[in-house]
C-alpha cells in the first residue's frame, strides 16, 4: 500500500504589505512557507473501481492527488467557445461521443447542440465528466495486471460547482455507468477529489481518503434509495420539459400525461395516447428526464410504471424511439421486446394522410412492445 510524505514550501516575496500582515497576526516571516501532508492510499494492483480523496479547502486534495497520480489528474478541459460541444470532443467517432456523454447522465440532444458557455452549471459538469473519461487513453492500462488493468481517471474538484441536487445525482450517474459490466467503452478506475462529504453515499467508493483525518477507509458505501411519486397531470405541466426533448416540442390533446416527482419537484414527464389503427394499443408519444436527474435509470423506471398501469387495464403499449440511449437500455430490458428497427426511419403511413401520425423518415428509430413476463405466458 502506498504511503506519500510530502512537504510542500513555497517561498514568501517580502513587501511592506506582508511585513504589516506578520507584525499584526503575529505571523513569524520566514523565507518559505512549509506544510507537510501524509498519506497512505490504495495500490492500483487492488482491486477496486472507485475512490473518493475528501477534506476541508486546504488540505491538501489536489497536492495529494497529484503526487500520486500525476497527470492523470484532471482539472478541467478547455472547450470551444463559439462551437457546439458535441464538436468539443476531437477526431472520436459520433457514437462513442454519444455513448458517453448518456453515460455520465448528459442524454438532451438539444443541448448537444449549444456551445460549453451556455450550458447550465450542471450540464457543464457531466460535459467535463465525459471529457476526462474519454481523453483517458487505453494505453495507460496497467499492464501486467490481473486485477483491474483499466485506465485511471482522477477527477479534481468533483461536483465543486454545481448545486448538491446535480452532485448527488451526477455522482450516482458516474458510478452506476462505472460498474455497469455493459459500457465496454467505459471501462474506467475513477478517483474524486472533493471537499463536499455528501457525495460520498451516492459515489458508492470502495475506499475513502480523508484528509481532515488522515484515515482511510476501505468500504462500498451505498446509495441512499430514491423515491418518486407518479400521478396523472395537466397538459401544461409539458411546458417545463419541452425544451429538453429531441423532437417537436408538442403534445397532442387526446395525450394522457404523467409525472413524476421527487418530494413534490417534477423530474419526468411521459405522454401516451392511442396507437392510430391498431385498436387496444397505445404508445408512448414523449418521454423526457430532466438533466439534473439523467443517467440513473429514473426515466426507465417511470417509463415501466406507466407502462404496466396500461397492460394492467388491458392495453399494449408501445414506443417508438430515435435516441441511442434509449434504444440501448430498452434492449437490453426483459420488459421491452424490439418488433421493428429503421435505420432510415419509418415513412408517414398514407392511409392515415388526415390523422395527427407522427414520422421519423431520415431518423434511425426502433420501435418496441411492453411485453412483461405475465403478458409473455398468456400470449403463448
Amino acid at each position: 500500500m502506498p504511503r506519500l510524505d510530502l512537504v510542500v514550501e513555497t517561498p514568501v516575496v517580502d513587501s511592506f504589505r506582508v511585513r504589516q500582515i506578520a507584525g499584526m497576526f503575529d505571523v513569524p516571516l520566514e523565507a518559505k512557507i512549509s506544510e507537510r501532508f501524509a498519506a497512505e492510499l490504495p495500490s492500483l494492483e487492488e482491486p477496486w473501481r472507485i475512490g473518493a480523496i475528501v477534506g476541508p479547502s486546504g488540505s491538501g486534495k489536489s497536492t495529494v492527488a497529484r503526487a500520486a497520480y500525476g497527470d492523470r489528474l484532471f482539472a478541467g478541459a478547455d472547450w470551444p467557445r463559439d462551437r457546439a460541444v458535441i464538436d468539443g470532443f476531437g477526431e472520436r467517432p459520433f457514437g462513442q461521443i454519444v455513448r458517453m456523454l448518456a453515460s455520465v447522465g448528459f442524454g438532451s440532444p438539444p443541448s448537444w447542440i449549444k456551445p460549453y458557455r451556455v450550458l447550465s452549471q450542471g450540464e457543464r459538469f457531466r460535459c467535463d465528466l465525459a471529457r476526462a473519461l474519454l481523453d483517458t487513453s487505453s494505453s495507460e492500462s496497467e499492464e501486467g495486471s490481473d486485477v483491474i488493468s483499466d485506465p485511471l481517471v482522477v477527477f479534481d474538484e468533483f461536483t465543486s460547482v454545481v448545486d448538491r441536487t446535480v452532485a448527488r445525482i451526477g455522482s450516482a450517474a458516474i458510478a452506476k455507468a462505472l460498474r455497469s459490466e455493459r459500457e465496454e467503452g467505459l471501462r474506467r478506475r475513477f478517483v474524486a477529489v472533493t471537499c463536499h462529504y455528501d457525495v460520498l453515499d451516492w459515489l458508492e467508493p470502495d475506499w475513502v481518503l480523508d484528509l481532515a483525518t488522515g484515515e482511510l477507509s476501505r468500504r462500498r458505501l451505498r446509495r441512499p434509495p430514491i423515491e418518486l411519486a407518479i400521478r396523472r397531470c395537466r397538459r401544461d405541466v409539458w411546458s417545463r420539459f419541452a425544451r429538453h426533448h429531441y423532437l417537436s416540442s408538442d403534445v397532442h390533446s387526446s395525450s394522457h400525461c404523467w409525472v413524476a416527482t421527487h418530494e413534490e419537484t417534477p423530474v419526468a414527464f411521459c405522454a401516451v395516447m392511442n396507437l392510430v389503427g391498431r385498436r387496444g394499443r397505445k404508445r408512448v408519444s414523449r418521454l423526457v428526464t430532466l438533466p439534473d436527474w439523467q443517467g440513473i435509470g429514473v426515466g426507465r423506471r417511470f417509463l415501466d410504471a406507466v407502462a404496466q398501469m396500461y397492460v394492467e387495464q388491458g392495453f399494449r403499449m408501445n414506443l417508438v424511439t430515435g435516441h441511442p440511449a434509449m434504444i440501448g437500455s430498452l434492449k437490453r430490458s426483459a420488459l421491452w421486446r424490439c418488433i421493428d428497427f429503421k435505420p432510415h426511419g419509418f415513412p408517414r403511413d398514407g392511409r392515415f394522410a388526415r390523422k395527427y401520425v407522427s414520422h421519423s423518415l431520415g431518423r434511425c428509430v426502433a420501435s418496441f412492445e411492453y411485453r412483461p413476463a405475465k403478458i409473455e405466458a398468456a400470449a403463448a
